[in-house]
């Protein structure tokens, strides 16, 4: 039966970035389509602990600063070492830093692209490696953004970094399929997270936002859980590649 191919269970999912928001959201969706979930997090997301063993599933809760990719390894060690193996890699850690381009500075370029692209490519270096040594295949699936396919306001290296996942995640697709690896994106559209708080709060701007989307509201969270559980799933063995934007309708218009 088709629903059959939907279904998680016995697999591990790991998932950066899962303490609130639509990390938190994934992460729970996952769970709640069989999963046990590796979390990994700058702090402790206890929230989100809860709500995956409410389920009755295992959580493996690593703290790493994801800005740098020394740790990497020993995380993936770590995850192993907990579960046995590795099925599913959701890269949702982000950064945002809001400056007009004439003033952007290094910093606020380098950190963002630090953890946006360049943990996000070695982070599925990594886990492609145990998808091979495991023998099975594996799902990496990249967050992405409206923002891969447009330029966007005062957010330049954020810009550059969700475009450059967009790429990555074709590039991987291309190499890593031979491999029995899936590697595909979701692009959030305007969420309702701590990303979007200062577009929220500004009235003009959220109403112009508003106006554009053809659903008329922002994301929630709940709205990535299937997306992601279908590109987990074996129900999408033969996408890859390819970005799903999640957005309300966003693009069409």
């Amino acid at each position: 039966m088709i629903l059959d191919s939907f279904d998680l269970k016995g697999k591990v999912a790991l998932v950066t970035g899962c303490d609130t928001g639509l990390g938190q959201g994934m992460a729970v969706g996952l769970a709640q389509a069989g999963c046990d979930i590796v979390g990994i997090n700058v702090v402790e997301p206890t929230e989100t602990i809860a709500k995956v063993q409410a389920l009755g599933r295992r959580f493996l809760s690593l703290s790493a600063d994801l800005s740098k990719i020394d740790k990497i390894p020993e995380l993936i060690e770590k995850a192993v070492a907990e579960f046995g193996h590795i099925d599913v890699l959701v890269n949702n850690a982000g950064i945002i830093r809001r400056e007009d381009a004439i003033e952007f500075s290094e910093k606020n370029w380098d950190d963002v692209m630090n953890v946006n692209i360049k943990t996000v490519f070695f982070m599925s270096q990594a886990v492609a490696r145990q998808f091979i040594k495991q023998g099975k295949g594996g799902k990496i699936i990249n967050v992405a953004s409206m923002l891969s396919f447009q330029g966007g306001i005062r957010v330049p290296s954020y810009t550059a970094s969700k475009s450059a996942v967009m790429g990555v995640t074709r590039l991987l697709a291309n190499e890593w399929a031979k491999h029995n690896i899936n590697v595909n994106a979701i692009a959030p559209g305007y969420m309702a997270t701590n990303n979007t708080q200062q577009l929220r709060a500004d009235e003009d701007r959220s109403k112009e936002i508003l106006e554009r989307i053809p659903a008329g509201r922002w994301g929630l969270p709940d709205d990535v859980m299937g997306p992601v559980v279908f590109l987990s799933s074996t129900a999408s063995d033969y996408i890859n590649g390819y970005t799903i934007a999640v957005d309300g309708g966003w693009l069409a218009r």
